[in-house]
């Protein structure tokens, strides 16, 4: 790949890259010219000047870009072939004659297949430029901005601020992350999530920039624009992935240096003994590693591009690459196995309490907390019509509950042990009709008013998920919880999970890994990247859940799974084994033919002309032999999250209609 920074468009460098090909082209042209001269003139003079002109032209490129090399001190790639091209060209100048065209047409030959081959390995990674542009180009250069008069004005993307309100039209791309503030749609988000069905989006919902509006109009407020939407940071994931290293390639650096002074003494001592230039010039030619540097890069860049169609962002090579040897998956509940989306189910308030009393109270405390059981409660009073006063004093203790000072009163909304530390008498609490419901105790000034009960619903695709996982290979996959026994016990059932730990907080589930770790296990953490950053942090690696939209989650792991997917966990294992493998083949492949070319020389004639047909033959197969790694995935069956989309809107609807349940 590219080492130059993406301000230099793909545009620049087709435009470099064509010239290379017409120049190459016209070395070549040249080079069939002199050929044919040698056969119609008996003379050498006429094919030997037109070898020499179609050898310089097409050695000069090769020349200067191996000097260049030397200059930034690499010595990897063209050193070898300019040198076999420098040492033909001087032999054809010194030896004069037919023999000086024969050496001409060695020095072209080579410069023109080594070029080509370079051509082809940078059509490659413009390939993978492209596709990085490609995502900046989602992004429409105009918006059609509502100003304050309620007017519609057409305006750059790029100055739109947070706050602007714009409308989309079907058909068109959003111009920024935002939510709807009027209008209904479905929304194309493939290529935010990996997700191939549409979404409906309504009033209140959240849209991703670079996203395809398709059937109704939206008026959207913009949130977020340019570098720091989700399309930004997924184009920052990538070339952030594509820039980096995997142990591999930095194994093929550390022998680097060594590598071009030992293929030359080679190369001298053969011709000390030999007094053949060919078979020198042959052991330069086809020590050129061109395709020992292109296996693994090959090979990863298309993994990447295959996780990236399903959503699956990779930040670093070396991630993909430790994902082939996980042993243990620790997966938390709430908002990964489950859907995150909890919704109280029932309310129990205390003697003398009445239940909008006791949701209120909860609701008003609450408010302020973005945890996915705050949200289900506030919800649940928005829709009973409660209007929820401010709360002087706030405080969230994580995997407790929360504080709040309400119109005086002190608030208490937490897990019923919590309370009983901070003096509260629960004994009284009639928690018989409790059974699978996550629990929320409510006390204010003192006084109990009962609980709140809230349900999860698994994930439809999660026992799949963890049957394919045990299918491949991995035993040991946990389940972790800050919830209670009775309701992991339930879930761990429908996933079909051995493996259960309950009622734990962020610390313990941090222990959990650690000890995992400690017995040996290579270690992946699957979380919503919200409250699991301890956890995440300690795994070998980290996979965030539904990180599209959630600034948290795509920084806090070092895999962001772009859509609620769990299919997408063994796939990502898969796919790391495959490009492992794929690698390795690439280099055993390249280094073998290398040694077997070398070490047939003393019996077999190999012409400096068929060893450069070798080495672009070997960077063709491992260029080929990656490709097969873009396709994986494609069978992938994407509908589960898309039916969890329409049930999770389909239940919202149906709480909607009916009053809250009180008993």
């Amino acid at each position: 790949m590219s080492d130059e920074p993406l301000a230099i468009t793909t545009d620049e460098h087709t435009g470099r890259t064509g010239m290379q090909i017409v120049a190459t082209l016209l070395g070549g042209v040249l080079l069939l010219t002199a050929l044919l001269a040698r056969f119609l003139w008996p003379q050498p003079f006429y094919a030997g000047l037109i070898a020499m002109m179609a050898a310089a032209l097409l050695a000069t490129p090769l020349v200067i870009q191996s000097f260049k090399g030397l200059a930034a001190g690499k010595t990897m790639m063209n050193e070898l072939a300019a040198l076999g091209v420098l040492a033909a060209f001087a032999a054809g100048a010194v030896g004069g004659g037919a023999d000086a065209v024969g050496y001409y047409l060695t020095a072209g030959t080579v410069s023109f297949f080594v070029l080509l081959a370079n051509l082809i390995e940078r059509r490659s990674a413009l390939g993978a430029r492209m596709s990085i542009e490609s995502l900046i180009r989602l992004t429409p250069t105009h918006a059609a901005k509502i100003t304050s008069d309620g007017n519609e004005v057409k305006v750059e993307a790029k100055d739109l601020v947070p706050g602007d309100i714009v409308r989309v039209r079907p058909g068109d791309n959003i111009p920024g992350d935002g939510r709807v503030v009027a209008g209904r749609s479905s929304v194309n988000q493939a290529t935010i999530t990996g997700e191939s069905l549409p979404v409906d989006k309504d009033v209140g919902t959240d849209v991703f920039g670079g996203t395809i509006n398709l059937t109704g109009a939206l008026d959207i407020e913009i949130t977020k624009v340019g570098a720091d939407t989700t399309l930004g940071r997924v184009q920052e994931l990538i070339l952030q992935a594509e820039h980096s290293r995997s142990p591999i390639m930095r194994l093929i650096d550390r022998y680097a240096a060594w590598y071009t002074p030992t293929i030359i003494m080679v190369a001298g001592i053969v011709l000390i003994f030999t007094r053949n230039i060919n078979h020198a010039l042959t052991i330069l030619i086809i020590a050129v590693p061109s395709a020992i540097v292109l296996s693994t890069p090959a090979a990863m860049v298309a993994a990447l591009s295959a996780a990236a169609r399903l959503g699956v962002l990779i930040k670093n090579i070396t991630d993909l690459e430790t994902a082939c040897g996980l042993t243990a998956i620790v997966f938390d509940k709430t908002g990964t196995l489950t859907t995150g989306e909890l919704s109280v189910t029932r309310l129990q308030p205390a003697d003398g309490v009445e239940g909008g009393q006791l949701l209120a109270a909860a609701a008003a405390a609450e408010q302020s907390s973005r945890h996915p059981v705050a949200r289900a409660v506030v919800e649940v009073a928005r829709r009973a019509r409660l209007t929820l006063a401010d709360a002087a004093e706030f405080e969230e203790f994580a995997g407790h509950g929360v504080r709040a000072v309400i119109d005086g009163d002190e608030v208490l909304v937490g897990r019923q042990n919590w309370l009983a530390e901070r003096g509260v008498d629960v004994s009284s609490l009639d928690v018989t009709d409790a059974e699978g419901l996550s629990l929320l105790v409510v006390t204010r000034a003192g006084r109990l008013l009962g609980w709140i009960g809230l349900e999860d619903k698994t994930r439809a695709d999660a026992a799949d998920a963890l049957d394919a996982l045990r299918d491949i290979g991995l035993q040991q996959l946990v389940m972790v919880t800050g919830d209670r026994w009775s309701v992991a016990k339930r879930v761990a059932a429908e996933i079909h999970c051995t493996d259960v730990q309950a009622e734990v907080l962020p610390d313990q589930k941090l222990k959990i890994v650690n000890d995992l770790k400690a017995a040996g296990h290579w270690v992946a953490v699957v979380g919503d990247g919200v409250n699991d950053a301890p956890a995440l942090a300690a795994g070998d690696i980290s996979i965030a859940m539904g990180a599209a939209g959630s600034d948290v989650a795509i920084h806090s792991a070092s895999i962001a799974l772009m859509n609620n997917n769990l299919n997408r966990i063994p796939f990502l294992v898969l796919l790391s084994r495959q490009a492992v493998r794929v690698s390795r083949q690439n280099l055993a492949f390249s280094v073998s033919l290398i040694i077997l070319v070398i070490c047939a020389l003393p019996f077999v004639a190999i012409h400096p002309i068929e060893a450069v047909l070798l080495h672009v033959f070997s960077s063709l197969v491992v260029l080929f032999n990656s490709a097969r790694l873009v396709r994986e995935g494609e069978d992938l069956d994407r509908a589960p999250a898309a039916a969890e989309n329409f049930n999770s809107e389909s239940d919202a609807d149906a709480i909607a209609a009916q009053p809250v349940p009180v008993t």
